[in-house]
């Protein structure tokens, strides 16, 4: 039985806003791929709820019900002496890394597998070098389904190990591009149900699952009631979470639950965004992904993330790796031990206040999206030396 949203009619495109007929498209919206500006598509509600609570929020996502692994829900942890010391009224985590796996990917792993279910796929296929790839291997295993997943040689071995106790299938290209290539054909042959992007330039992941980053912004409308966040900063790669969760705050504004919807920021290792939006391209060959903020590398920009950052008068920020380290340790002594890629939404904080886009007054939740225990220490991580040196 398909727990396929009745109030989903179709799927419409983010950029043109064309309004496509209920089905995947994985190659995002068909009218601008051919015109050469690829973009997302994404559901198309007739109608929400009328209203929002902790029991019913699968009812405003493309695909209800539970799963079974306890996806969502996700709480937050307050961090008031880091806030008195940056200057802004509050400041707390999402954290996304109490998830079923460990990420924020979850959210988007146990909507695709439920859609390919329902479409009659065998197999589901993900480019993915970490979070991505151990998401859709669980919530594949927990469904009883096939999971491939495409990924490098440089897979760290705890994701890899991960992958595989869940009994997925993993392919290592030379390259990240060829993975999506790879995926590509094999969607076409009709063999895979893809999670992730596949064509260059790219559009965001399986519209399906992007949908399911929604939930986020319900459930920070829920955990903050009285005192909404003013800004939302999201550790961006091609945008999933960063557009789920500011076209959720829209959807609530269009239903009228809310009056105001906070920024939604995008942190970045590189400035692909704003080369992105000087109108240099999507893809930013400059940037080939090294960077110690693994999980959001990469040399490329979707149409998704210029949206989201658009409409919620977002702004888009780079951080460097130094940077980033140094506030991996910072949020260590609060007590949140988080990947790289998460920390650099601190690191971008810090640079938002110092060019005045946030203020005194801000209220600012950072997305955890995954802790640190999955990550390989880098070259140069010495503090349990200077450790054990000084019990000596």
């Amino acid at each position: 039985m398909s727990r396929l949203n009745p109030n989903v009619s179709g799927m419409k495109c983010i950029q043109c806003g064309l309004v496509h007929a209920l089905d995947d498209y994985f190659e995002g919206c068909p009218s601008c791929q051919r015109a050469g500006t690829p973009a997302s598509v994404a559901p198309h509600y007739t109608a929400f709820p009328a209203d929002l609570n902790t029991e019913n929020i699968t009812d405003w996502l493309s695909y209800r019900g539970a799963t079974g692994l306890g996806e969502g829900n996700t709480p937050l942890s307050a961090l008031p002496r880091l806030a008195v010391a940056l200057g802004i009224d509050a400041l707390h985590t999402k954290n996304e890394f109490c998830n079923p796996t460990g990420s924020h990917k979850d959210r988007m792993g146990a909507i695709v597998v439920q859609r390919a279910i329902d479409v009659g796929a065998t197999t589901v296929a993900v480019a993915s070098s970490g979070n991505a790839g151990v998401s859709t291997a669980a919530y594949a295993a927990r469904a009883g389904i096939e999971c491939v997943v495409v990924t490098t040689p440089e897979i760290s071995p705890n994701w890899r190990r991960a992958i595989e106790m869940h009994g997925a299938r993993i392919i290592a290209t030379k390259n990240p591009d060829d993975r999506w290539a790879l995926i590509a054909q094999r969607v076409r042959q009709g063999e895979w149900y893809p999670v992730t992007n596949s064509i260059m330039p790219p559009v965001g992941s399986n519209p399906f699952g992007v949908d399911g980053y929604r939930a986020i912004a319900f459930e920070l409308y829920l955990q903050f009631s009285a005192r909404p966040p003013t800004d939302i900063i999201v550790p961006t790669a091609r945008g999933d979470v960063l557009w789920g969760i500011a076209k959720g705050y829209r959807d609530l504004r269009d239903s009228g639950l809310v009056h105001s919807i906070p920024k939604v920021h995008a942190v970045e290792p590189f400035p692909r965004i704003s080369l992105a939006q000087q109108g240099h391209g999507m893809v930013c060959s400059d940037y080939s992904g090294d960077t110690v903020m693994e999980s959001i590398g990469g040399d490329t920009v979707t149409r998704q993330t210029l949206l989201a950052l658009d409409s919620t008068d977002g702004v888009g920020v780079a951080v460097r790796d130094e940077q980033v380290i140094a506030d991996q340790l910072v949020l260590a002594r609060e007590g949140l031990y988080l990947e790289r890629s998460s920390v650099a939404s601190l690191t971008g904080l810090r640079r938002l206040i110092d060019h005045g886009q946030i203020g005194q007054n801000a209220r600012v939740v950072m997305v955890a999206t995954s802790h640190g225990y999955k990550e390989q220490p880098e070259f140069g991580d010495s503090l349990s030396a200077i450790n054990v040196s000084r019990e000596a």
